[in-house]
């Protein structure tokens, strides 16, 4: 299966990103079939080619949540946004209270 999602490319604290077609087994570094735009999120600024997009989105690929908003914002395709929200890391202290807790 294909999916649509980014690259990251750019140097340290400087963070730029490729919109590529991946295969999904694939790491998000590896190998890409092609590159369909770019996206600075410093200047938030995207530069997207929505022919070939459209076209990849047409021969079954999927988006990523974080490249669904991209879009939408950027007005590519109609919809929604999809809430993406990351889990909190736990402190190592919190997990070693709750397994003496239990224990």
């Amino acid at each position: 299966m294909l999916n649509i999602r980014l690259n990251r490319v750019g140097r340290k604290n400087k963070a730029y990103f490729r919109v590529v077609v991946q295969e999904h087994t694939v790491a998000p570094g590896g190998r890409h079939v092609e590159v369909l735009g770019s996206y600075d999120p410093h200047a938030k600024k995207a530069v997207l080619k929505a022919d070939r997009i459209a076209h990849w989105m047409s021969q079954g690929a999927q988006l990523s949540d974080t490249v669904h908003n991209l879009l939408v914002r950027e007005g590519v395709i109609e919809g929604k946004k999809i809430a993406v929200k990351m889990d909190r890391p736990v402190k190592a202290e919190a997990e070693a209270k709750t397994e003496e807790a239990t224990a």
